[in-house]
């Protein structure tokens, strides 16, 4: 099983680079869809990705289409968005032997509206006030990849750390 945080066209590299060390935490695989609005060695994504880089398992795609290619089971594919009826916590992420894939759109406009528009059951909303267009996209990741994580049991993660001086008992 793997879980995958998918950006479409990111523009912000501090927003790219947060999401990295997300996924670096959580063993999330990071896949990038060109056009980037920075170049990946760009100073303010390497800073916020800190000393994290080479833990973060990294895909680029050249376009949504070729992104959607390799995904085996669509069915397991979460278009994160604010337009949607359905709640990011409605769906059941606890089979782990599947891969899951959750996609997020451009800082500015989010997912394509065409595409959106021919999956509105893939489509899932972060609750929130109507304030603000939208949650911060590094924000919006951590919320979601973590909600199916806790519905994995946290998988493959240490979920208890201890001061060094402790001793187990």
């Amino acid at each position: 099983m793997t879980n995958h945080i998918a950006l479409f066209e990111p523009l912000m590299p501090s927003n790219t680079g947060n999401i990295a060390r997300t996924c670096a935490a959580t063993d999330t695989v990071l896949d990038l869809i060109y056009p980037l609005g920075f170049r990946t060695d760009d100073k303010s994504l390497k800073r916020a990705g800190l000393d994290y880089w080479d833990n973060v398992n990294i895909h680029y795609h050249d376009d949504l289409d070729a992104f959607l290619a390799t995904i085996p089971d669509k069915q397991f594919l979460y278009l994160i968005t604010k337009f949607s009826d359905q709640v990011y916590t409605d769906p059941d992420y606890s089979d782990i032997t599947k891969d899951h894939y959750f996609l997020f759109g451009k800082e500015t406009t989010g997912l394509p509206e065409p595409f959106m528009r021919a999956n509105p059951d893939k489509a899932l909303r972060i609750p929130m006030t109507d304030k603000v267009r939208a949650l911060n996209l590094s924000n919006s990741a951590a919320i979601v990849i973590f909600e199916a994580l806790r519905q994995q049991n946290f998988a493959g993660l240490e979920k208890s750390h201890r001061y060094p001086h402790d001793k187990l008992k």
